[in-house]
């Protein structure tokens, strides 16, 4: 710096570049942080493949994978080509000379400023646009595949006779190539008018014009070339009023064309179209005009054709023709969408029978074993024994089963049962010590299923296992128990390596195992081990010792994570429940193909219709996909995750569906044929409980076919709340083997009822034939109750329950201490023309951690009982209390239903057995029996309480000797040594 005066100097201060090691350094972080980058970004890249790879669906990733890449390439390059060709084209068409001005001596700065990276400009503009628009593009994958694969419907729209796969496949391509082609005019239009501006082809300030005319000519024409796409957008805009959503009689799902769309705004959109065509030829006339003039005046046309033709021609057309004669003007729109909507999700042969809701037996005593001949009704409620089965066969901490289990059928003796069953899935959060080890390499897989039979309760209240213990063992038979994959298996497993896994423990210690299947990823490669330690950002997989030759490793193990992964275009059911099929437990996931493009069928959000009281306490069972709207849904594939392999198979279940069809093409050999599969699976395929959530939503408004009295909204309905909890949503349907009235023999069906809109009568019951295999498999029936007379439904019919004042005292009693009372499933079953209502009651407490069925809640004709088991609820509801029970069946364990059942002194017997079992496992030093014999011992104490109590009452169900003196339960109080 030279010497300004006025003092001294300083010390010079002299910056100098860094030094060489230091630039080494900064050198070497900066390729270290871009290889880092690099490997991590190839690291989730590689791990997917593997993934794939592993699970034999690599095609699925690949087709994917090279779809995504074509798409953003060709329209990444399109779109920069676009904007990169227009700003290189207005730079060509600058002015030589700039107009000599305040304005353009401040730009000459800017022009000076970027004439030396005039070039890298250009390339990092049209890059960065082409970056997010093949980013963007690549989103559309299913969208291409679609259009490039699609299959006709086979069905034609009732407007424009064209067939449904158009609307389905075609628009929405061909709306995304338009909104593409809008964003890049849009684009175009403004880099080109900045490009002119900065060079001197538009001015705002300066004098003289406000344009070259080589800057009007090409403006011209990229508005052109807008104006003219909106006529494009006009015209498609003609078929998108086939897949509209509007708002309808307080409905925003409603689709299709109404009076005013196919009288007004269809002619609205052609007379736009032409507008739009001129007014874009008008545009691009300046090219020889040269003036702004005959656009300007086109363009202005359009915006107020499109305002008074578009808005408010249609305005008035409802206004003043719809309105006053709503229901002639709209009847035959209504009828089309009735039948598209119907035809869409499959409701179009339901069956709808008139049902009078009243017995015609006048002495119900004879209806009594027409009973057991018309339903297999099921006291045990899978929502709610979880925890029994949890307490009496969880075995170890370290196994869980689900919060709600599942409804099967198992052959016994010949004769098809409704069971239901669970797994003992691991449970980390039990496992002894927790740590990287335990947690990914001891404990890794479940052990067995453990089911019980539906229809009965031994005389504890507990279930009847018919496979149980560990080792599970029962009617089953013989099949491999070591559950890999499962609802509960979240996390990640290394087995088959040199560490051994628990396997499960008996009377003998603990037993170990190594993992055998060729499941997984095998880790035994370096790049494969560095990759799964990135991704999965733990250190230790590329370095631990446990890892060695054979190590693999297990992920994506839920059942509906892993369909989805390997069939993204299906939307899967909520709920996937597990199979023993030929000697292999087999979970079985329905899942289904979907559209929101059929044309005239009305849309429905999956998640909102597949909600209910079930979905609300557990996340686990609601629907994958769930804001998806859709106006199309077919069970099209069902599914099998293999619970020790993790094989994943998809099979053909729909064999119509025109959209699977389209996605075969697509993803080739992906879908099996439906004759694959197996007679053992067949057996235990259902109808799914999404789907038919989905259809009884739509059969509210849609059991009607006359449009006169949908549009009078007289006919209704609504799916009742779920009354046996106060979640306030739905009541869930409930799988159940019965017998509807025009059925010669009780068939595994799925059940539900309706109420009026507004009120808790009974409106309808549902029941859809569920026993795949069947001629009638997926057959809807509807028991229509009159409208005249009121017949209780599910909320009356608990209340009722509850209002009785010797049940209301007997569930008082029972509520008693520290228990609670548990409502199960509130089961409907139709009758002789009368509807019998079961509802079981289970009780929770006095130290017990799980529920017991105590008690079963019956009704039928204005008669409720309330008693210690179904048959003599049901007798007593018919009238026939001296009636014989039938023989238990061979190996039934169940005590016959008797009036005195149970009795004081069958409580003190199970007493003085489960203090003997606690002496015998005291000299045995086995803590884990004696656990058990107390539990057994206390609920016995408790029984003969009860039974006490109750017989000590008038009309009480309890007998057989009195209360003993010097204990509380009339035990003799045993006591076991120290």
């Amino acid at each position: 710096m030279p010497d300004r005066g006025g003092g001294p100097t300083g010390p010079r201060i002299r910056v100098g570049r860094p030094s060489r090691r230091v630039r080494t350094l900064l050198m070497t972080l900066g390729v270290l942080a871009v290889l880092g980058m690099a490997f991590t970004m190839f690291a989730g890249f590689w791990t997917d493949w593997l993934w794939y790879r592993s699970v034999n669906y690599s095609s699925v990733f690949t087709t994917t994978l090279w779809t995504k890449i074509g798409l953003f390439f060709v329209f990444g390059l399109l779109m920069a080509l676009a904007v990169g060709f227009n700003i290189w084209l207005a730079h060509r068409l600058r002015p030589p000379l700039s107009a000599m001005s305040m304005e353009q001596q401040n730009l000459d700065r800017y022009r000076m400023g970027i004439a030396p990276y005039k070039k890298w400009l250009l390339l990092g503009i049209t890059a960065l646009v082409g970056l997010i628009a093949g980013a963007s593009a690549s989103g559309q994958w299913r969208t291409w595949l679609m259009w490039v694969n699609g299959v006709p419907f086979g069905q034609k729209d009732p407007q424009f006779k064209l067939d449904v796969a158009f609307y389905a496949f075609d628009l929405p391509w061909y709306r995304f190539l338009l909104g593409f082609g809008f964003a890049a005019a849009i684009l175009s239009v403004i880099a080109a008018a900045l490009t002119h501006y900065l060079y001197g082809g538009l001015r705002v300030t300066s004098p003289g014009a406000r344009a070259t005319a080589a800057a009007t000519g090409h403006l011209s024409v990229l508005i052109g070339v807008f104006v003219a796409l909106k006529a494009v957008a006009y015209w498609l805009d003609r078929y998108g009023l086939a897949v509209k959503s509007s708002d309808f009689r307080a409905t925003d799902n409603w689709t299709g064309l109404r009076y005013v769309d196919a009288n007004a705004y269809l002619p609205a959109k052609t007379i736009l179209f032409c507008i739009a065509v001129i007014c874009a030829l008008l545009f691009f006339a300046t090219l020889w005009r040269r003036t702004w003039q005959l656009p300007v005046i086109g363009f202005g046309l359009m915006v107020l054709s499109a305002i008074l033709i578009g808005g408010l021609y249609p305005a008035i057309v409802q206004k003043f023709q719809v309105q006053p004669n709503e229901q002639a003007k709209e009847a035959p729109y209504v009828e089309k969408n009735l039948e598209a909507t119907r035809k869409a999700y499959g409701i179009d042969g339901t069956k709808v029978t008139d049902y009078s809701g009243t017995s015609k037996t006048e002495d119900k005593t004879k209806l009594r074993d027409d009973v057991d001949s018309t339903a297999s009704v099921r006291i045990m409620d899978p929502n709610i024994v979880s925890p029994t089965f949890q307490q009496l066969q969880q075995i170890r901490n370290y196994y869980a089963f689900p919060t709600n289990l599942d409804v099967d059928r198992y052959a016994k003796d010949g004769k098809d049962q409704d069971t239901v069953i669970g797994l003992r899935e691991l449970n980390l959060a039990g496992i002894p010590k927790k740590n990287w080890i335990n947690n990914h390499f001891r404990y890794t897989h479940g052990f067995g299923a453990v089911s019980a039979e539906g229809t009965s309760a031994d005389a504890q209240g507990r279930p009847v296992f018919t496979e149980s213990d560990l080792p599970s063992k029962g009617d089953l038979g013989t099949y491999e128990q070591r559950v890999y994959y499962g609802e509960k298996t979240t996390t990640y497993s290394i087995v088959g390596g040199p560490q051994k896994e628990i396997d499960y423990s008996d009377d003998n210690g603990e037993k170990t195992t190594s993992y055998k299947g060729d499941s997984g990823v095998n880790l035994s490669n370096p790049v494969n081990r560095a990759a799964y330690a990135v991704a999965f950002g733990e250190p230790q997989i590329l370095y631990s010792g446990a890892i060695g030759d054979g190590s693999r490793i297990l992920y994506n193990r839920t059942p509906k994570e892993r369909v989805e992964s390997v069939a993204p275009w299906l939307t899967i059911d909520g709920d996937a429940y597990p199979a023993v099929v030929d000697g292999r437990i087999q979970w079985i996931v329905d899942a289904y193909t979907t559209t929101n493009g059929y044309p005239y069928s009305s849309r429905t959000t999956l998640g909102d219709t597949t909600a209910d009281s079930l979905t609300a306490t557990n996340d686990n069972r609601a629907v994958v996909a769930q804001q998806n709207q859709v106006n199309y849904i077919r069970n099209s594939v069902k599914a099998t995750v293999d619970a020790y392999t993790g094989k994943v198979k998809l099979y053909q279940w729909d064999t119509k569906d025109p959209v699977l069809k389209t996605w075969m093409k697509a993803f080739p050999d992906t879908v099996e044929p439906k004759s694959d599969i197996s007679k053992g699976l067949m057996d235990h395929l259902r109808y799914p409980q999404d789907l038919f959530k989905v259809q009884r939503e739509l059969l509210t408004r849609y059991h009607v076919k006359d449009a006169t009295t949908f549009l009078s909204g007289s006919e209704v309905w609504q799916v009742p709340d779920d009354p046996t909890n106060r979640s306030g949503s739905a009541v869930p349907p409930y799988y159940l083997s019965m017998k509807m009235p025009d059925q010669q023999a009780q068939a595994f069906s799925l059940t539900t009822t309706f109420t009026p809109n507004g009120r808790d009568n009974l409106s309808a019951f549902m029941a859809v034939d569920a026993e795949a295999g069947t001629s009638d498999y997926g057959k809807i029936r509807i028991l229509k109750l009159p409208t005249n007379t009121t017949v209780n439904g599910p909320k009356q019919v608990q209340s009722q329950f509850n209002s009785q004042e010797d049940i209301a005292e007997s569930i008082r009693l029972l509520r008693g201490g520290d228990s609670e009372v548990e409502y199960g499933n509130l089961l409907t079953v139709p009758l002789d023309g009368g509807l019998l209502y079961v509802e079981p009651v289970y009780v929770r407490g006095g130290g017990l951690k799980y529920p017991l069925l105590r008690k079963v809640l019956v009704t039928y004709g204005g008669q409720t009982a309330f008693e210690n088991t179904l048959d003599e609820a049901l007798n007593k509801v018919f009238g026939a209390e001296g009636t014989s029970p039938k023989p238990p069946a061979d190996g039934d364990t169940t005590p016959p239903p008797t009036s005195d059942n149970p009795t004081v002194q069958q409580a003190l017997e199970d007493a003085q057995k489960a203090f003997d079992a606690g002496q015998d496992a005291l000299k045995k030093n086995d803590w884990e029996a004696y656990g058990r014999a107390q539990k057994d011992l206390e609920d016995a104490l408790r029984r003969a309480e009860d039974a006490q109590a109750s017989a000590s009452r008038p009309g009480g169900a309890g007998g057989g000797g009195s209360k003993p003196s010097g204990s509380p339960s009339g035990s003799p109080s045993p006591k076991p040594s120290s």
